[in-house]
């Protein structure tokens, strides 16, 4: 199997709930592949509004950018990504880390520490896989779960036989990195490189990828702000990360949220 063709999405910025459906619904008549949602401590609640755009759309990927998993009950977010899968005909992604200590966390008693907060990513990658696959149990260091509703089970089975599951990996460091070969995809992170990260820094990481087992079809994923009204150049920034192994570009405006509605309705900045 090749490696698949460059897809583009777009993380859209904080708004009210039917603002972002607005925003989900131009994206896809302008072409853009998928629409990622933050997934915050407070905030319109990613789930819902990803539910919404499920019926209001017809074929772009959905899914949060990103969760953090070791602050969410692993069944549950598997019961939220299967209802999703459902209601969009099989376009879910999962996109999952540690969570970041420093974005407004609210002291509620969660852990904050690295090492635990890496042991329950892990082990809830495994637990929503268990139950996605049909298992109704898993026993683990954090999470000990046990179920005999098996009417319950097969009613939130996915669509897809496999929903996505995209991971953060902090390259070069190979712990990290090696998490991600147990999942579908992988955000980079580039952690002690010493410069601001090029395409470069992302053949790198998917040549060591390849290496160590991923299929062509693993998705690494690029991000960052791209040009409206320049398309030439536009494409030409995503193509060199595409060149560089990249499979998704992810349009951001983390400072300049007010001016993705322009950036949407001129379409991804796809070649040709």
């Amino acid at each position: 199997m090749g490696r698949p063709e460059m897809r583009y999405g777009a993380v859209l910025p904080a708004g009210t709930a039917p603002e972002q459906l607005e925003l989900a619904v131009l994206a896809e008549s302008a072409g853009w592949d998928g629409l990622f949602v933050w997934e915050a401590a407070y905030g319109p609640d990613a789930w819902c509004m990803l539910s919404a755009m499920a019926v209001r759309t017809e074929r772009v990927k959905l899914g949060t950018m990103l969760t953090p998993l070791p602050w969410r009950r692993p069944w549950k977010v598997a019961s939220q990504v299967a209802t999703l899968d459902q209601l969009s005909g099989g376009r879910a992604i999962l996109a999952v880390g540690v969570g970041a200590t420093g974005t407004d966390l609210p002291d509620t008693g969660e852990a904050t520490g690295l090492r635990d907060r890496a042991e329950m990513l892990d082990e809830g990658i495994d637990l929503i896989r268990t139950l996605w696959d049909g298992g109704t149990s898993y026993h683990g260091r954090h999470y000990d779960y046990q179920t005999g509703r098996m009417d319950l089970t097969s009613a939130a089975s996915p669509v897809q036989r496999r929903v996505p599951i995209w991971v953060v990996g902090v390259w070069p460091a190979i712990k990290s990195m090696r998490r991600a070969l147990r999942c579908d995809g992988v955000i980079p992170q580039y952690g002690s490189i010493g410069h601001d990260p090029t395409p470069s820094d992302a053949r790198a990481a998917r040549a060591w990828l390849s290496e160590n087992g991923a299929a062509d079809d693993f998705d690494v994923i690029a991000d960052g702000e791209t040009s409206a009204h320049d398309s030439a150049a536009a494409a030409a920034t995503t193509a060199a990360w595409g060149e560089g192994g990249c499979s998704w570009w992810l349009e951001t405006r983390w400072e300049a949220r007010d001016q993705m509605r322009e950036r949407l309705a001129a379409g991804p900045p796809r070649a040709g």
